[in-house]
């Protein structure tokens, strides 16, 4: 069908109400798991909802790179809307560095009035912590060089620098879960273990899915689906990765350093 605009109008899709359903349906057996320790359900929805996620990414993969359906002010509002959800989750884990240091700062007399709270003994931040850092940081900087080198055409050092970014964001998921699995205090233990694992366990699973954002740039650069003018899909996780590390900096810096 003809248009006379610059725009996308999407296709009737079956997703949307698809994947609304399966995740009520998991969010329902999420809560039976907590009753009844039944976690087969639940894992059944999980799967269910990556299958409808890719099966939906397919779709946009299609409109845009085969379809053409992504003209420049497309592409100029979904840069909107990805800058708006990124302004989201910044504000997402401000509520959670605004709890901790309502707590911090003035710790009441349940917390012993001192802050780690009486009996936490909270991580020395110059052992696994920097090293986090340090990994993230490094991260950032190969993330920038593959973005650089898909701007010259140089596919070959975009996917050097994709493997390294990706296998240095697997190395963060590996040493933070070995941290939690040796931490000496756990969720329950007063607010700074809740704050601490809540703050923390978030940023992980956005650095596992910014991960997993860039692994599929990595298999669309591979099938060509990318080129030096467009790239959009790539650019936008290399966005959600950058934003990952300064969320990072932040964390690292207040409660992993200042905070113990």
């Amino acid at each position: 069908m003809k248009k006379n605009h610059q725009f996308h109008l999407v296709d009737p899709s079956p997703w949307p109400v698809i994947i609304s359903m399966i995740i009520l349906n998991y969010a329902s057996f999420l809560i039976l798991y907590f009753n009844t320790n039944n976690y087969i359900p639940m894992n059944i929805f999980l799967l269910l909802i990556l299958f409808t996620m890719f099966k939906w990414w397919n779709d946009i993969q299609r409109e845009s790179t085969f379809q053409g359906n992504h003209t420049f002010n497309v592409v100029n509002s979904m840069k909107y809307g990805m800058i708006m959800f990124i302004t989201s989750e910044v504000l997402f884990f401000f509520s959670f560095f605004w709890s901790f240091f309502h707590h911090s700062l003035s710790p009441n007399m349940e917390m012993g009035l001192k802050w780690p709270p009486m009996n936490i003994m909270s991580f020395n931040p110059l052992h696994i912590p920097l090293l986090n850092t340090i990994i993230l940081l490094s991260s950032g900087i190969s993330v920038t060089w593959a973005h650089s080198a898909m701007m010259n055409n140089n596919f070959s050092k975009t996917n050097q620098s994709l493997i390294i970014t990706i296998m240095l964001g697997l190395y963060f998921t590996f040493l933070q879960y070995y941290e939690y699995k040796y931490s000496p205090f756990c969720i329950s233990d007063s607010i700074y273990g809740s704050t601490f694992f809540i703050t923390t366990g978030f940023h992980g699973i956005h650095v596992i899915i910014g991960t997993m954002f860039l692994i599929h740039s990595f298999f669309r650069m591979h099938m060509l689906h990318f080129s030096n003018n467009h790239h959009l899909g790539m650019e936008l996780s290399i966005w959600y990765w950058h934003f990952v590390d300064v969320v990072w900096l932040f964390l690292y810096m207040t409660i992993y350093w200042w905070g113990k």
